[in-house]
């Protein structure tokens, strides 16, 4: 390769869903992973089960770091 010459690769292309974490409502820190669209307008609100409150509850999404 030429150093004066700069190389146009191609970008790799972005991932259609994204993987988010629901934190649990009520406080407990318990969490679920999903995935969910890229493209989605809305953020992802579920209700599943806490285990340690031991009932369900309403999980709001988080992004992972």
């Amino acid at each position: 390769m030429h150093s004066s010459e700069s190389i146009n690769m191609a970008k790799k292309a972005k991932s259609r869903t994204i993987v988010v974490r629901l934190i649990s409502a009520a406080g407990t820190g318990f969490t679920y992973v999903k995935q969910r669209p890229r493209t989605a307008a809305y953020r992802l609100t579920m209700m599943k089960f806490d285990p340690i409150v031991n009932k369900h509850v309403l999980f709001v999404e988080n992004k992972i770091k």
